[in-house]
């Protein structure tokens, strides 16, 4: 049942590409978390409204739908600005099209991950940086960000989780990632249920890696805090 008869390179190679669009659109979504953050407690009405619709919108959208919508959508949309600019047609790859939108669609969950954090910040540590002649983007590096790390690290872990699991969704918009190649290898072979269980344990290997690391992560920075 486990005879790979030879596809199981193409699988291996698929789950670098696979692990290469998770950590990209990890990196993608903690910029776009933490701006969203900031601009949902910022002062700016304009600011806390752009935030909140980004949130409400990419929370209550399913992500296959924002998916295709994305891809699709935004290869219309470029190419009708290339058309008015003169340019030649521009084929947008799958890989950069899969990293970007999902890195967008997290970008509003660690949004509210973030500014969860921020808020369970004791205010008297913020104050202490005014008051010691603090500005306000060196009391946020400073004294801010270093403070919310532990209070945002379990929902960030987990929207790690659940994003490393999405990048499944690239396979449906044509990039050659570990789910689409292990598709391929079992209708070739006519074995699918061997190519899709081999998929799975990767995808575990992934996570429980991962949960090792947050657990360690967690730790260190929780050191020195008592416990209730």
């Amino acid at each position: 049942m486990f005879d790979l008869q030879g596809y199981g390179e193409l699988v291996l190679k698929g789950f670098g590409l696979t692990v290469a669009v998770a950590l990209l659109s990890l990196a993608i979504s903690t910029l776009l978390g933490m701006i969203g953050a900031v601009a949902k407690l910022s002062k700016s009405r304009v600011a806390r409204t752009i935030a909140g619709v980004y949130t409400t919108i990419i929370r209550g959208v399913p992500d296959l739908v924002l998916m295709l919508l994305i891809f699709f959508g935004g290869q219309m949309l470029v190419n009708d600005i290339g058309d008015w600019m003169g340019w030649e047609y521009i084929d947008i790859s799958p890989f950069i099209a899969g990293t970007l939108t999902i890195g967008f669609i997290f970008g509003a969950y660690m949004t509210e991950t973030f500014r969860g954090a921020i808020l369970a910040v004791p205010r008297g540590e913020i104050e202490a940086g005014h008051a010691y002649g603090m500005t306000g983007p060196q009391t946020f590096f400073r004294i801010t960000l270093p403070a919310m790390v532990r209070h945002a690290l379990p929902s960030f872990g987990n929207n790690w989780l659940v994003l490393a699991k999405t990048t499944a969704l690239v396979s449906v918009i044509g990039l050659h990632d570990m789910v689409y190649n292990a598709g391929a290898a079992g209708f070739t072979v006519k074995k699918p249920f061997t190519f899709y269980l081999l998929a799975a344990g990767l995808f575990l290997v992934i996570t429980a890696t991962s949960d090792i690391a947050l657990r360690w992560t967690n730790k260190r920075y929780s050191s020195g805090v008592r416990k209730a």
